[in-house]
């Protein structure tokens, strides 16, 4: 991940939780009202180019919201990793405010600084977990060269 999409991802952290906690409770839903088709419609030719059977079309679904899911968890787990990175005091501060989806003016009247101390500091913990990202993937590119 580059510096812009950790970032996106670091804004965007809290609402991915509670989606991926959302489509989890879906999935393992079961149920549904689809209904087979009875009397005349069941014997009318079906339209060409696409499915009409509602299991299909659900089970299509499904599989680009898991794709879609794997996505959001890879992501988060990506942050999850590195929270150790963040040392200082004041950026573990802001960094469990923005996981929590505090909004950067809220971060700043929660902790008493300017806006702009606490864009240096979301700066500073991107930065950080940017470059451990790009030096684990140099390191792991070195092993497999060798």
């Amino acid at each position: 991940m580059n510096s812009k999409q950790i970032e996106e991802t670091l804004r965007d952290y809290s609402w991915m939780l509670n989606e991926i906690k959302r489509q989890r409770q879906l999935m393992d839903y079961e149920g549904g009202n689809m209904v087979a088709q009875s009397g005349i419609e069941s014997t009318m030719p079906k339209s060409k180019g696409g499915t009409s059977d509602p299991i299909a079309l659900e089970v299509i679904r499904r599989d680009k919201n898991s794709k879609w899911l794997d996505k959001l968890e890879t992501k988060v787990l990506f942050i999850q990793k590195r929270i150790h990175l963040i040392t200082d005091e004041r950026e573990k501060a802001v960094l469990e405010c923005m996981l929590d989806g505090l909004s950067m003016s809220a971060i700043s009247q929660h902790m008493g600084l300017s806006r702009r101390h606490i864009y240096n500091i979301k700066e500073s913990i991107v930065n950080r977990i940017a470059h451990f990202a790009h030096s684990a993937q140099h390191m792991t590119n070195n092993k497999q060269c060798v």
